[in-house]
């Protein structure tokens, strides 16, 4: 198991049981300007992750590999902060096609392939990737937002109720605490529903 280091680029984990295939992508893809790491079976590619290296932008695994199968590496990828992957393999059934693509591969590629024909596959699954990624933040900050709201609609009503105000009065007087207090409106709604929690316990 190896790491060819390059200029800063994308950076692709190869995972292949094959040394000659392996080498020969690795090769090629390095000097088109990725940054590449290699192992030769999927327990190796566990155990390289584990470790903590640089996350790598796209896995491109084998399906077929002895012990453990590249798609049960597939389904580790997808739990393990939604790494993204494409899957190689000497088969093009549809069985094997359905199964990588019910695991969330980006792509599908059928060796032996042309290092120069996969760079547009790895490209388009990039892309495709990226695009992903941005869906997933952006859904985390709706939710973040949502969850931000519920919090002050909480402590604008503890406020009412403690202080027998109408609605804007209590909002009112929540945003003066937070500016007197130098802190965010959020923190504060926090610290009032923690406090009100603790009092009920």
């Amino acid at each position: 198991m190896t790491t060819l280091h390059t200029p800063p680029s994308q950076h692709l984990f190869l995972v292949d049981d094959d040394r000659l295939i392996l080498t020969t992508l690795a090769c090629a893809l390095t000097q088109v300007g990725y940054q590449i790491s290699t192992a030769e079976s999927a327990d190796d590619a566990e155990n390289w992750l584990a470790q903590g290296h640089q996350r790598p932008q796209l896995v491109i695994l084998d399906v077929h590999m002895p012990g453990q199968s590249g798609l049960t590496l597939a389904q580790r990828l997808r739990e393990l902060d939604h790494i993204p992957f494409m899957m190689l393999s000497a088969y093009s059934d549809q069985a094997t096609v359905a199964q990588a693509t019910q695991q969330g591969a980006l792509s599908y590629a059928v060796k032996p392939i042309d290092p120069a024909q996969l760079i547009p596959v790895i490209e388009a699954a990039l892309a495709r990737a990226n695009e992903l990624q941005e869906l997933r933040t952006t859904r985390l900050q709706l939710q973040t937002a949502l969850d931000n709201e519920r919090d002050i609609n909480v402590a604008v009503g503890i406020t009412m109720m403690q202080h027998r105000l109408p609605r804007k009065a209590a909002f009112d007087l929540l945003r003066q605490g937070a500016r007197s207090q130098r802190c965010k409106l959020i923190e504060l709604a926090q610290r009032i529903i923690t406090a009100a929690e603790t009092i009920n316990v």
